[in-house]
């Protein structure tokens, strides 16, 4: 299907295997009202795939729909449902290569250590694939997230389960005080005459000079950033943390996002996973470099490295001693002994922060037992944000579901705003010098004397997006009455630039006394403190504090970040309707596999489709499309007040069941509603046939759970198993299709 009326994107791992079963549903219903609704592959195995068409025969190669994607979110007419996909990591990348290959796909390695040009021009292909290659191209506009009424209501009827907090917890958070990202940079807003292609070169020290990079042209208006971060302070603050950590008798843990922010926060792992084993690398950093053990790609990637060595059993021996004598680690797993610095993904600071505080500060140790935490967190630029969270949870104790308020979030986020653009600018520096941005004009806009193996990145916003984001904070506030913040620092350079448009737009509109501004600790405190009241309030952030607080807040309000509402509204006019977060994703497949119960909630993709379809009759007139919309938002409700949404465990409903559910209260609302005769005839047949075979419908997906499920892959399976999998019961099957 070529120009659908709505783009359901086909992603990975247990989001996917849900659309197996949910979007038979939605095209059925979808195409009573004249709307049809296709499919374009983001998935990390359909974006290798369509990297490499000259490898592949013609069967197994397949269209670049990213950038198909890409070009639609710029038109007025686009409307895109926006599954998680994976943003991965080097690790998830070469697990997904090597697992095409196994299935006949003539797929290149990935170049750990390119040689030759043709390494490189692998290596190049492959690294745009990595760390969030999806979301910059697709956020062709500013974010809306906010809890749906139905499921706060929800929440707040039935709270989910929080930790115990106490006052005297040892969980904290370490972050840098100097030479951090945070504290080095710089910020400039670029003039008519500085705008253009600018360029980044390192000089060195004997005035040598290298160009990093030649920038694409920078419109007038631009906040551009730059910025690095100490490997030597770097280093000193880890050790530090982990001698102060061994001290306080607690657990040691790293949070980053090595997925986003893929060349940098890779890079900071490695360190984290250098200085834990000092002692080792120090001794053997011959013996680990000769295997090609880089712990940029975490401890498993080293242990597996090691594993080759002439040296093993020695290098093993010198790890287990010099672990044994540090702090104990905060784990992933900790009967698989999957520690923090395994794998650079596992361990997602949006998610396992607040997942940490919702616990009551407490982390899972390698004995199997919870314990308070050091939360280290190299650069301080948002690490108040969390230190403050705990700081009102030792005070306060745990937040209560049951009556606290929501912060809803305005993020500025269009067109690779801020840090998240950062990717094509980010370099690990070589030698030492200096490294400048050079305007078009030839004007010096950052500069910085950096060492041999720093870090140094530059991002940019532009004015527009800016614009439309004061603009919709704005329209936001106005809609709900409440307190809203922009979580500004006027001492930190970005921020300052940014005020310079905020403070006018506000006072041009005449709602300056509507806002309050403040840096991100103070409005952590204050947006505690309105919750804790039960009252709303909307944070307008950036593009990073938009990702954080958008799992924080609903994570310790609804229990998850995934039912949350998140709409795009691109700044061409179309939509873009995303579904939630995907962070507990791996272990649903897994559980899946092993045992054929699916448990991943797909609440934010009902949310998001009801949207979607009201916003498609509001711009095509298609009055049936918003009686469809209006009536999934009834279903929504209808699963939260029967309590259909998965359980965790077998003999449990699982996706499936809210599956048939959802589809069973979606047509029972359209063949009550009273706006379109044609659709409520059409869909009565349907909700009495759905109805009628509840019993026998539930008996069908309760018989396969228990016993191993055969998907043909991870990150690549087997359409045909999937489905067989996913839509098991031949009954519903029969009135669906």
């Amino acid at each position: 299907m070529d120009n659908p009326d709505i783009v359901y994107t086909k992603v990975d791992e247990a989001p996917e295997l849900a659309s197996a079963s949910l979007l038979p549903i939605i095209q059925r219903f979808a195409a009573a009202a004249g709307v049809s609704v296709g499919t374009r592959d983001i998935s990390l195995a359909g974006r290798i795939i369509a990297s490499f068409p000259e490898n592949l025969t013609k069967a197994q190669r397949q269209s670049d729909d990213l950038a198909i994607l890409g070009e639609l979110v710029k038109s007025p007419g686009a409307n895109v449902i926006k599954l998680p996909n994976i943003s991965a990591s080097v690790p998830q990348l070469v697990a997904a290569i090597s697992e095409l290959q196994s299935q006949g796909y003539n797929l290149p390695d990935y170049p750990e250590t390119p040689g030759t040009d043709a390494e490189k021009a692998i290596r190049a292909r492959y690294d745009a694939i990595k760390g969030s290659a999806v979301n910059p191209v697709l956020r062709e506009g500013n974010s809306d997230r906010r809890a749906a009424a139905a499921v706060k209501n929800y929440a707040q009827a039935n709270p989910h389960s929080m930790g115990t907090w106490s006052s005297d917890s040892k969980t904290r958070v370490a972050t840098m005080s100097a030479g951090d990202f945070r504290s080095n940079e710089t910020s400039v807003t670029l003039t008519a005459a500085q705008s253009g292609t600018a360029r980044i070169e390192l000089v060195g020290r004997d005035g040598s000079v290298t160009i990093l990079k030649e920038v694409v042209d920078f419109p007038e208006g631009t906040v551009v950033d730059a910025t690095f971060m100490s490997a030597r302070a770097l280093n000193s603050f880890l050790l530090e943390q982990i001698e102060a950590t061994k001290a306080d008798g607690i657990l040691f843990s790293i949070h980053l996002k090595a997925t986003m922010m893929k060349v940098s926060d890779p890079i900071l792992f490695g360190h984290a996973v250098k200085a834990f084993l000092k002692p080792v690398f120090d001794t053997y950093a011959d013996d680990l470099a000769a295997v090609g053990a880089n712990p940029n790609s975490g401890l498993g990637a080293v242990l597996e490295s090691v594993q080759t060595s002439p040296k093993s059993a020695e290098i093993l021996a010198a790890i287990d001693a010099t672990m044994a004598d540090a702090p104990p680690l905060y784990m992933v797993n900790s009967d698989k002994g999957i520690t923090n610095l395994h794998v650079p993904s596992d361990v997602i600071i949006d998610a396992s922060l607040p997942a940490l505080i919702r616990a009551g500060g407490k982390g899972w140790g390698p004995d199997g037992k919870e314990a308070d935490t050091v939360c280290v967190i190299p650069d301080s630029a948002y690490a108040s944000v969390y230190d403050e969270a705990i700081k009102d949870c030792k005070a306060n104790g745990a937040l209560d579901p049951a009556t606290a308020g929501t912060v809803q979030n305005i993020g500025l986020m269009a067109q690779k705003a801020e840090e998240y653009g950062s990717h094509p600018t980010t370099f690990e520096v070589p030698t030492a010098g200096t490294v400048r941005m050079i305007a078009a004009n030839g004007d010096i806009l950052h500069e910085h004397d950096v060492e041999a193996g720093d870090i140094w990145r530059s991002a940019s916003t532009r004015q527009a997006p800016i614009e439309d984001w004061v603009q919709l904070a704005i329209d936001r506030q106005a809609i709900e009455g409440c307190e809203a913040i922009f979580w500004l620092d006027e001492t930190r350079a970005h921020d300052a630039q940014l005020l310079n448009y905020v403070k006018p737009l506000l006072t041009k509109a005449g709602v300056s006394e509507k806002f309050q501004i403040l840096a991100p600790r103070e409005a952590t405190r204050v947006s505690f403190d309105t919750i804790r009241r039960g009252e709303t309030s909307i944070a307008v952030t950036g593009n990073v504090l938009r990702d954080y607080l958008t799992d924080l807040f609903p994570i310790l309000e609804l229990g998850t970040s995934a039912k949350m509402l998140s709409i795009v509204k691109l700044m061409q006019g179309g939509g873009l309707f995303e579904t939630g977060a995907g962070g507990s994703a791996p272990k649903h497949v897994q559980q899946l596999v092993e045992e054929n119960h699916l448990r991943w909630d797909s609440l934010g993709e009902f949310c998001a489709l009801g949207e979607s379809l009201k916003f498609l009759a509001q711009v095509k007139g298609n009055a049936k499309a918003k009686v469809l919309g209006d009536a999934v938002d009834l279903a929504t409700q209808g699963i939260l007040d029967h309590n259909k949404s998965p359980g965790r465990k077998v003999g449990q409903a699982d996706n499936r069941d809210s599956h048939y559910y959802f589809a069973l209260y979606w047509a029972q609302a359209l063949a009550a509603q009273g706006d379109d005769a044609e659709i409520a005839a059409y869909f009565v047949p349907i909700a009495k046939a759905l109805a009628e075979n509840e019993a026998v419908i539930q008996a069908e997906i309760a018989a396969v759970q228990g016993a191993p499920a055969q998907i043909g892959g991870y990150f690549h399976s087997d359409a045909d198993k999937t489905t067989a999998v996913m839509r098991p019961s031949s009954t519903l099957n029969a009135i669906i299709d």
